[in-house]
């Protein structure tokens, strides 16, 4: 069955748009995997601004081929040996949890004369599988941060734990805005809370509502992904 991206992301604007109000509103990153250009650049259409891609590899594969109005961030999981393709390709990495990850990005940024963005990732819930640093140890990576050259902290990203009911994440959502706006009042060289990035298809509303700046939706605007073996 045809998806209709275009009737799919006006639906979930105005919800995002209504859940977000009293924080002056959030933006969608469309979560690209497994979606083919062409469809892609249908949500460019639609106002569509930012996409994210989980994999290095799926997002060089089809880079070139993107709308050129979209800011390209990268929001899956990164060694530090897939740092070096996306430095001058993506706006924001969205997924640096970790000293070795900062050094690298700074490094290969340094050597090719950009200067990368990131957001830093936190393991709000200590979950053990997921990637992210523990939030006792957010402000010494955010030092570290500070502290390289060619890399600027953006804002924090958060993956929430599954919940068959999204309020039982919540506080976990308002926690991360307190971060985010505790490091707002902050002044920590090149470091700025810009983008507070939480909430997927299954949980978004209740992040629009706990202060979320950026949501990443990709079954609610292109359906379910194909399944993989």
């Amino acid at each position: 069955m045809s998806v209709s991206v275009e009737e799919n992301i006006a639906l979930w604007r105005e919800k995002i748009g209504n859940a977000s109000a009293r924080w002056g509103g959030a933006e969608i990153c469309a979560v690209t995997k497994t979606v083919d250009a062409a469809t892609i650049n249908r949500a460019a259409k639609c106002g569509i601004r930012t996409i994210g891609e989980n994999r290095v590899q799926e997002l060089m594969s089809k880079i070139d081929e993107l709308d050129p109005s979209f800011d390209v961030h990268l929001i899956g999981s990164l060694q530090t040996n897939k740092v070096r393709p996306l430095i001058g390709r993506v706006k924001v990495i969205q997924s640096l949890d970790r000293p070795e990850l900062a050094r690298e990005i700074s490094r290969r940024a340094a050597a090719a004369g950009e200067t990368m963005a990131a957001l830093i990732q936190v393991n709000i819930a200590r979950e053990p599988q997921k990637g992210g640093v523990p939030e006792e140890e957010l402000e010494a990576l955010l030092a570290e941060c500070s502290s390289l050259p060619n890399l600027t902290i953006d804002g924090l990203m958060a993956i929430m734990p599954l919940a068959d009911d999204p309020e039982e994440v919540r506080p976990y959502f308002r926690r991360m805005r307190e971060w985010f706006d505790r490091l707002a009042d902050r002044d920590i060289p090149d470091v700025r809370m810009r983008t507070l990035s939480m909430g997927m298809s299954g949980d978004c509303l209740v992040a629009a509502e706990e202060g979320a700046t950026m949501v990443r939706l990709g079954r609610a605007l292109f359906g379910e992904r194909p399944k993989t073996h």
